[in-house]
């Protein structure tokens, strides 16, 4: 009868797999898995208002769009793009650097740049491969390479420069889950160490873009 407790899972699975709505799946998910587990109804959901209001700091996100929203109708976003294809000279591996420094910079004002989409792909590739091709043709497997160095370079800014922000949804999370476990773990302070994480990813990136020129340098 213990194997019933994990109907919950089975629910998610199932309800993921029909494209269900996300949040009727898993509530009733758990109220599947507390009903088997001898919890009375009462008792369900006081535990998920617990764990809602444990973690209501999450939503405060929301609060920040509208700053956001206006720093970026000012042309915050558009004066990065000018600014990076305005730079000549420039290596591929010179310009991924460049961008991983923007792309950490602004995750810590709260920008988000849907880097993959708005950069990656019609700005910083094309740039790179116009740089790594000012001696010679770019051979099929080298135009991969720079696309997926490209893709790579914003996955490293993105995620080691996500928790930059004292207000993006992650810190927020975590600060209040550490907080309701009983432990000192204020916004401030999980920026306050996300910080060496980012400067380590950019100085490492670095130096695997720069060894990535060379093979351009041939």
């Amino acid at each position: 009868m213990e194997y019933l407790k994990l109907i919950g899972i089975v629910i998610i699975i199932l309800g993921f797999a029909f494209k269900l709505d996300t949040v009727a799946v898993v509530v009733a998910a758990a109220l599947a898995t507390g009903l088997v587990s001898g919890m009375s109804i009462t008792h369900i959901l006081t535990i998920l208002g617990k764990g809602f209001m444990d973690n209501r700091m999450v939503s405060l996100f929301f609060l920040t769009l509208p700053m956001i929203g206006v720093v970026e109708s000012h042309g915050l976003k558009q004066a990065a793009v000018n600014g990076i294809s305005k730079i000549k000279n420039l290596s591929a591996g010179k310009i991924f650097n460049l961008y991983l420094a923007i792309r950490e910079i602004t995750d810590a004002m709260g920008i988000a740049l849907s880097g993959q989409v708005q950069f990656i792909r019609p700005l910083i590739n094309p740039m790179a491969q116009a740089a790594a091709s000012v001696k010679k043709p770019l051979t099929d497997k080298q135009v991969d390479l720079i696309k997926a160095r490209a893709a790579a370079t914003d996955n490293f800014g993105n995620f080691f420069s996500q928790n930059l922000f004292i207000a993006s949804s992650g810190v927020l999370l975590m600060s209040s889950t550490m907080k309701s476990l009983g432990y000192t773990a204020t916004p401030a302070n999980i920026v306050l160490y996300s910080i060496p994480m980012a400067v380590i990813t950019f100085l490492i990136t670095a130096y695997y873009n720069r060894r990535f020129d060379k093979q351009f340098e041939i």
